[in-house]
């Protein structure tokens, strides 16, 4: 048995909000001490290349574990192959009142409704410029709760400029369904405004920077083939670079039964699994080789790995795997790539 196998059921006692962060100090404690190989077996060398970055190895850290870049190198030290931090907002913000985040252990699922709380962009810039990390960083870039949609563009932009020399990559989440009124931006129009500002300021920085930076949006799952196919097409029209597959889903699909099932918020883990599945399918076929995908949601083994793979995805992103099997579920995901 583990050591995080055999800490879980204590963590397990109390609320998942103040586990999670208890966790993390415990996880940047053990860092400190050079003790990580006692949570971790070794990390696993698979380079590999998309949107022209080098990825040590397929599966990354999905964003909302480290908000503010408070754990980048313990994270980092676990063996993922990138990490991906936020989402993040121009200013600080709270996020919704407490509790907003439940277990469903019978069913290997979380529900959030956090509302990006988070420290704010300039916060998580200081962290990432003391970190020793030179991996595969991304940034997931939100807008605070009080900015209306007519002027989210505004937020979107802040937080690219201010990340983007430090960034291997920027996440535009327009998908979390804990803001009021953020999944609109991921209709035709809304949409089409919104990527084509952030390529433009994309394409301003990086004649200042010298070199410019992938941008991936990350969408919901609770979306039809037409709306999906229609997303492709403004992506790959305006020249974003890769989609992650999927953010949280409203649906409570064999999970609406259990102590916590019908809390409000986007549901992450196990059940999500055939549903981010099935729109990582309808975005390979409508995309074909031109975007990058990186598939997250329900991958909580080995074997659901290998399926994202299969059914199209280039990379790979867990979270809420991470917290029912541990970080041994890393080395288990890429020993059976490699294999």
């Amino acid at each position: 048995m583990d050591l995080y196998t055999s800490l879980r059921p204590l963590l397990f006692r109390l609320d998942a909000e103040t586990a999670h962060h208890l966790g993390l100090s415990g996880l940047a404690l053990a860092h400190k001490l050079g003790l990580s190989r006692l949570l971790a077996p070794p990390a696993v060398h698979k380079p590999v290349q998309h949107m022209g970055l080098c990825f040590d190895n397929p599966l990354g850290l999905a964003a909302g574990l480290d908000k503010n870049g408070d754990y980048i190198d313990a994270l980092a030290a676990l063996g993922f192959g990138f990490i991906e931090l936020g989402t993040v907002t121009p200013r600080p913000q709270p996020g919704n009142p407490k509790p907003r985040l439940f277990r469903l252990p019978e069913a290997g699922a979380l529900i959030n409704r956090m509302g990006f709380n988070n420290k704010g962009v300039e916060h998580l810039v200081a962290r990432v410029r003391r970190a020793r990390y030179r991996g595969v960083l991304g940034v997931n870039i939100g807008k605070n709760f009080d900015t209306p949609n007519d002027r989210a563009i505004d937020d979107y932009l802040f937080c690219l400029r201010k990340t983007f020399s430090l960034a291997s990559y920027i996440v535009v989440n327009i998908s979390s369904p804990n803001t009021k009124g953020l999944r609109d931006l991921q209709h035709d129009q809304e949409l089409e405004k919104l990527v084509r500002a952030l390529v433009q300021a994309r394409q301003d920085e990086a004649e200042k920077l010298g070199r410019s930076v992938p941008l991936l949006v990350k969408i919901a799952p609770d979306l039809d083939a037409g709306a999906l196919y229609s997303m492709v097409d403004i992506f790959l029209r305006h020249g974003i670079d890769g989609v992650i597959a999927t953010n949280t889903t409203l649906a409570r699909d064999g999970v609406a039964h259990l102590p916590a099932g019908g809390e409000q918020g986007g549901l992450s883990g196990e059940p999500l699994r055939e549903r981010a599945v099935s729109v990582l399918r309808l975005l390979r076929e409508r995309a074909g080789s031109e975007l990058t995908i990186i598939a997250a949601g329900g991958i909580s083994s080995a074997a659901d790995a290998s399926e994202r793979l299969a059914a199209g995805a280039d990379l790979l992103q867990i979270y809420t795997g991470l917290i029912y099997k541990g970080p041994h579920l890393i080395a288990d995901i890429l020993s059976e790539l490699s294999s």
